[in-house]
């Protein structure tokens, strides 16, 4: 009886330094990223906060919120923000509805269908360069949009110059995104089990009450992934936008990344952070709604 106590405790001892040994190695395996985060992520988070509520890097003299009302009252910044936000609400939307709505024209048997994935494909290879110079022959005063429209008797626009210009951008943003957003939709839609669909078609449901009461209940975590993934992408926009017009662009295009970057060229560091605080708050609430809608409308297809 002994002997099996003493085993027994030789085996649990020898599992514990077992578990720890593992635990260290996996620690220091995992320190040089744990350190790199902390050093390029945590630590720079900090200093952008430490940054906002000082009156300068200098004399580090605490100021409270007055560098955020500072921007509020700040007049490119309220441009900035309402253009920004009127791109993304626009835009993303669009790129949601339009790449599912082609990945469910795709995963049908149709002919010509590996050649169409292709097609929408292609823009994610073609070079950022390319893709502007694209957009100004198109769309310059004498380009191709214009000349097109002056059979039709339309005058002659000025397309990045003019209250068109966003629309320009969200066709640019569109035709860059859809094809990356439809594979992640078509690829989405073919994981979904077929029995329920089968099961449904044999009580008559017809291809819309299967698409909205089934296929949208299963595609809810790829609408949420791929709507963040636009939304990040909405903000991207600002270098193809700063290609095509530079840093001061028409009232229309000037975005956020737009005052940032001026912002940091003028090295007012405290107006950079505040704004970037700014922004980093606006983004945890949006992406919060939209994992509480996802959370609702996937609920019952996890149960």
């Amino acid at each position: 009886m002994k002997v099996t106590k003493e085993s027994t405790k030789k085996q649990k001892s020898q599992l514990k330094k077992r578990t720890m040994r593992q635990r260290v190695g996996a620690g220091l395996f995992l320190a040089p990223s744990l350190i790199g985060v902390f050093l390029f992520f945590i630590l720079p988070f900090f200093v952008v906060i430490y940054y906002s509520m000082v009156d300068n890097p200098i004399t580090a003299n605490f100021v409270g919120f007055e560098n955020f009302v500072r921007v509020f009252n700040n007049g490119s910044f309220k441009i900035a923000s309402g253009n920004t936000l009127h791109f993304s609400f626009i835009a993303v939307p669009l790129s949601v509805v339009l790449s599912l709505m082609l990945a469910a024209m795709l995963d049908k048997n149709i002919p010509f269908r590996s050649q169409f994935r292709t097609a929408f494909l292609t823009p994610m290879m073609v070079p950022v360069a390319s893709i502007v110079l694209i957009v100004q022959v198109m769309f310059d005063m004498n380009g191709a949009v214009n000349q097109f429209l002056s059979h039709f008797g339309g005058a002659k626009i000025d397309w990045l110059k003019s209250d068109y210009a966003q629309v320009v951008i969200i066709l640019l943003f569109l035709w860059k995104n859809l094809g990356y957003n439809m594979i992640l939709f078509l690829s989405a839609l073919e994981s979904i089990p077929k029995d329920i669909i089968e099961v449904a078609q044999m009580e008559s449901a017809n291809a819309w009450q299967i698409f909205w009461n089934i296929k949208i209940r299963y595609l809810s975590p790829t609408i949420l992934f791929v709507t963040i993934l636009s939304l990040i992408n909405s903000f991207k926009v600002f270098r193809e936008i700063y290609l095509l017009t530079g840093g001061y662009p028409y009232d229309p295009l000037y975005m956020l990344q737009h005052f940032m970057n001026n912002t940091f060229q003028s090295l007012d560091y405290q107006k950079l952070s505040s704004a970037a605080i700014i922004m980093s708050i606006a983004m945890i609430i949006i992406i919060g709604a939209l994992f509480i809608v996802e959370n609702h409308f996937g609920k019952d297809v996890e149960e």
